[in-house]
């Protein structure tokens, strides 16, 4: 009988802002430590809803999106 052998390995983070793929800045940090890092020079990361992981095949990809500001409409007078 045939023994079959599996490997298993961590696929690398990357992380996707505005269309802007981001390479991970460091494996051990959480996902919250990243994006502290990455809010100076990306401001909006700071408000911006996180989705993810989701498995590409060669990596756990974490997406970014914009918050959505709802302005208040002011009524006429």
């Amino acid at each position: 009988m045939a023994t079959t052998t599996l490997r298993a390995s961590r696929l690398p983070r990357e992380f996707v802002f505005n269309g802007s793929r981001i390479p991970d800045p460091d494996p051990r940090m959480t996902i919250d430590q990243v994006r502290d890092l990455l809010t100076p020079s990306y401001p909006e990361i700071a408000t911006a809803t996180l989705t993810g992981p989701e498995d590409t095949g060669t990596s756990l990809r974490y997406s970014f999106a914009r918050a959505i500001v709802r302005r208040a409409k002011h009524a006429s007078v």
